[in-house]
């Protein structure tokens, strides 16, 4: 998974009221654990004596993970008076953040910025905090009498109480219950916080990552399970209210309809009886309903929708995806259980969102093994969840990097045999040559296409070495040297597709600290405060003597993703980043690379729809597909960037408002 899952949200335990106890004494440590999809993969340790409080806060993801200390201070109401927060982020770069007020002005500084303010009012929120200061902030803002307050850089965050459930494991008679506020203003949808029957915060849980106080690690399945029941009745209200189901068939007219197969783009109505589309061309030599609804699209681009192949959904995506014209996602690697259910509350209308193709995610055993609850070191554990994942409704497998390659081979004809499609990460120790020759249909990420070539200088790619060996190395791997035309073309010869996520590594090796990642300038002014903020953290930092490689990484990746076009290699996007935002930039990349425009426009709709075996029925808009497209205010043949202008979207003959569904996640709809 990308930097996306990384960085979203905030997860954190309590503070208590900044009253000292004893200048002598300090508190024992309370310690947490960091448990990721229920696996222990770190802790944090609070103490705090005086007024001066320290946490220790770490966790290992894949060889990623943050190793922090911080510092600080609080007043009377639980807000900050100092910060320092040293040590390595989740991408293991130096970490130097500072916050003071001093004589009625508060100064910071951290990797996406320095600010100051005069009179300072607001709670300062630090780009790399430990879990407990979200507790610090959840107490602040109990004590506000309004529970409401500014936070500094900018924005403004609430609290609201959310749940009450009994205490797991008590008796009924002890009437102990947890409760849980939610904290609205942090990122696109609100952070969970839980306070324990004693009124002591006990932390954040959540499908991904959970941390609990030590010993109490086990309530963690109660308090996620009723988190999820809490987000889908928030889902369902917003489905309500933003879905729109026409009563009869519908007719749009007026607009250019643009037909992947041909390139090109012609006037004409099509119109929509329930989910189908019954006819595209002249309205006058249709036969109409005498109640058709008619919508004027004149001067508007229509397309069919938009795929993504390469998601990871959460509650906060529905909307993203949607409003940005996306109607099909692939969903990459997900609790194999949860992911199902959310699924079939999209189907129900129950929550908003696109078509969901699923993956089946699995990896082997070891210290760098990935975000998942499947292992498979044996035969019979791959035969087992091969047919597990078939059982459930999956399409394909996706493995990762510490599978036995020697299972590969067995992996793909177990899933071949049950209609499956296999994908993935390359395996560490083996090279991509070999995964496809072992009978993998596609590859996630480009970089695993340069790390082919890259055997002898990297080959475990289990950990960060696997985007530090592109920023050492691309630059001297060109697509038309020997070895790479021979690896290009028996991949043109297999019709291996690629899934690039291109955008990730713009912003690994493009992207600059205290500037806004490229990525996302177009529209980092339409996100939320502290969202904006962290687009501006900047990429991967390289090792002294290595940033002009470094510099010169992304443009080699640019030129190898055109040479993959050039051979007829099947190209599917996908973002592993921010829901919908990421699929516009990852387009505009594509065209970049010299790949025309009508061609990127038919690999994010027909060509997708190919690859994954639904294009009988989705990715054009013809009689007898599926009502899904997008009315654009703009032209992408021309400039690929209107690809961000989507002012309608239609998903299964449901309508939905762009405008409507931005301001669920706290996103400016476009002016």
């Amino acid at each position: 998974m990308g930097h996306w899952i990384a960085w979203v949200g905030a997860l954190g335990l309590l503070a208590q009221a900044a009253t000292a106890k004893s200048a002598d004494v300090p508190d024992a440590a309370r310690t947490s654990v960091v448990l990721m999809l229920g696996k222990v993969a770190g802790s944090e340790s609070v103490t705090h004596e005086g007024d001066q409080w320290r946490a220790s806060f770490k966790y290992d993801d894949r060889g990623r993970g943050p190793d922090i200390q911080a510092s600080w201070q609080l007043d009377a109401n639980g807000m900050p008076l100092n910060l320092e927060i040293s040590g390595v982020d989740y991408y293991k770069a130096a970490v130097d953040e500072h916050f003071t007020i001093e004589a009625g002005i508060a100064q910071w500084t951290n990797a996406a910025e320095q600010g100051s303010a005069t009179a300072p009012e607001g709670f300062y929120w630090p780009v790399e905090a430990p879990p407990y200061l979200l507790g610090v902030l959840a107490q602040a803002l109990l004590k506000d009498a309004d529970r409401q307050l500014p936070i500094l850089p900018a924005g403004t965050v609430s609290l609201t109480e959310a749940l009450r459930i009994p205490e797991p494991g008590a008796k009924a008679r002890a009437k102990r219950e947890l409760v849980a506020y939610e904290i609205n203003g942090l990122s696109f949808t609100p952070e969970v916080v839980w306070f324990d029957a004693d009124g002591e915060f006990l932390g954040n849980v959540g499908g991904w990552m959970s941390v609990l106080p030590a010993g109490k690690e086990d309530w963690s399945t109660t308090l996620i399970a009723a988190q999820t029941q809490r987000e889908a009745a928030r889902s369902a209200e917003w489905a309500k209210s933003a879905a729109v189901k026409p009563e009869g068939a519908v007719l749009v007219s007026g607009a250019q309809v643009f037909d992947p197969r041909s390139g090109l783009a012609r006037p004409a109505s099509v119109l929509v009886i329930g989910n189908r589309i019954a006819a595209v061309g002249d309205d006058a030599r249709m036969a109409l309903p005498a109640d058709v609804e008619r919508v004027d699209a004149q001067g508007m681009f229509l397309m069919p929708g938009l795929w993504d192949n390469h998601a990871h959904l959460s509650s906060a995506d529905g909307p993203l995806h949607l409003a940005a014209g996306v109607t099909s996602v692939r969903d990459m690697a997900n609790d194999q259980e949860q992911l199902p259910q959310r699924v079939q509350r999209i189907n129900d209308g129950l929550e908003l969102g696109p078509r969901v193709i699923m993956a089946g995610f699995m990896d082997g055993r070891g210290p760098y093994a990935g975000p998942t609850k499947v292992f498979v070191d044996t035969p019979e554990e791959a035969t087992q969840w091969v047919n597990w994942y078939a059982d459930h409704g999956y399409a394909q497998i996706k493995v990762y990097s510490s599978l036995k390659p020697e299972l590969v081979p067995l992996i793909a004809r177990l899933a071949h045999a049950r209609g499956m499609r296999l994908s993935g990460h390359v395996p560490a120790f083996m090279s991509a040559e070999q995964f496809i020759a072992a009978g993998a249909d596609e590859l996630q990420h480009l970089n695993f296409v340069f790390l082919n070539f890259l055997t002898k200088e990297a080959p475990d790619t289990r950990d960060m070495t696997r985007f530090t060996a592109i920023g050492r190395y691309a630059a001297d791997i060109n697509p038309v040297g020997e070895r790479e035309r021979k690896f290009i073309a028996a991949m043109a010869a297999s019709r291996t597709a690629l899934d690039g996520t291109v955008n990730l590594f713009e912003g690994f090796f493009e992207a600059t600290a205290g500037k806004t990642d490229p990525g996302y300038a177009a529209v980092a002014e339409r996100l939320p405060p502290l969202v904006r903020r962290g687009l501006k953290l900047g990429g991967l930092k390289p090792p002294a003597g290595q940033e002009e490689r470094y510099q010169r990484a992304f443009a080699s990746m640019l030129r190898f993703l055109g040479a993959i076009y050039q051979a007829g290699i099947p190209i599917v996007p996908g973002t592993d980043a921010m829901p919908g935002f990421a699929l516009h930039r990852e387009l505009e990349l594509y065209a970049a690379a010299g790949i025309p425009n009508a061609e990127v426009l038919r690999m994010a709709t027909w060509g997708s729809a190919e690859v994954n075996r639904k294009s009988s029925e989705l990715g054009l808009v013809a009689p007898g597909w599926l009502a899904d497209f997008i009315l654009i205010d703009g032209d992408p043949l021309q400039n690929i960037s209107d690809i961000r202008k989507v002012r309608r979207v239609v998903k299964d003959g449901v309508w939905y408002d762009p405008a409507d569904l931005y301001p669920l996640v706290g996103v400016a709809p476009l002016p």
